[in-house]
């Protein structure tokens, strides 16, 4: 794994989801190095097929870095390698963020991959839904923002790109990798911020509130934006993260199955 590390104080860990990469977490990391080591991750492609065995490989970086104990950050994908984490390594983990939490097993791929999963035919359209997801989806998603979609594109540029982006993306199907996260999610014992965007067109808003339910000492922000919010939304991410990692214990019991809505979303229907 990749690993990129800025700041010092007390060690943040950064995973990202599918198919992204360490870059999501610039406009975060940059507002918190004043205060915090930032580490944030590649994850290997192959490494969501088996999501104990990755949580493990972190596991060992933080053995190697000779960390105590750190915070935990996921987006997308990177929320359920940050579950399975936190539930295999308790000790390790001393409070726990989750954003666009797309880790239970009733998620829905996009349908552009779909296309990409199916033998023969996903082979064959590979190619043209590489450049249309970076050149089209991509680019509308994240507003335009060309610099952090050539970031996330760079891996599956060139011929071979749109074979790359395929093989990453038959990872597994979600109702047998994610079946698990319900059954972890009770036992998580650090305190846990979950934060999602109203306008989240992939991961519906009712599994930020389930993952808030199921979790014992958690806190959920809803953010009017939609689904890639350490990109759309850093200051209001790294400020809650601020506050969340300075908080003391007492605050988070208080917040427990306390649904709070950031100003910006003001007036979310629940």
């Amino acid at each position: 794994m990749r690993i990129l590390a800025r700041g010092s104080g007390p060690p943040v860990l950064f995973l990202h989801g599918i198919p992204t990469n360490g870059c999501l977490w610039n406009g975060i990391v940059e507002r918190l190095a004043s205060e915090f080591l930032c580490i944030a991750v590649d994850l290997p492609p192959e490494g969501f097929r088996d999501l104990t065995a990755l949580a493990a490989s972190l596991e060992d970086i933080r053995i190697e870095h000779k960390i105590d104990k750190w915070h935990v950050v996921g987006h997308d994908g990177g929320c359920a390698v940050a579950v399975h984490y936190a539930h295999s390594f308790q000790g390790c983990v001393e409070r726990l963020a989750l954003l666009s939490p797309s880790m239970f097993p009733e998620l829905k791929p996009f349908r552009l991959f779909e296309v990409l999963r199916k033998p023969v035919i996903g082979e064959v359209m590979a190619p043209w839904i590489n450049l249309l997801f970076w050149n089209v989806v991509m680019r509308l998603a994240l507003k335009g923002n060309r610099e952090i979609v050539k970031d996330f594109q760079r891996p599956f540029a060139g011929l071979r790109g749109g074979w790359r982006l395929m093989s990453l993306l038959r990872w597994g199907h979600p109702a047998e990798v994610l079946a698990s996260i319900p059954l972890l999610l009770p036992g998580i014992l650090a305190p846990t911020l979950i934060f999602h965007g109203s306008k989240d067109p992939a991961v519906p808003v009712a599994f930020a509130r389930r993952a808030c339910d199921l979790t014992p000492n958690s806190e959920l922000i809803l953010l009017d934006s939609g689904h890639f919010l350490p990109v759309s939304e850093p200051v209001a991410v790294a400020q809650e993260l601020l506050r969340f990692f300075q908080s003391d214990e007492r605050s988070m019991v208080a917040a427990v199955g306390c649904y709070r809505a950031a100003v910006t979303a003001a007036g979310i229907p629940r």
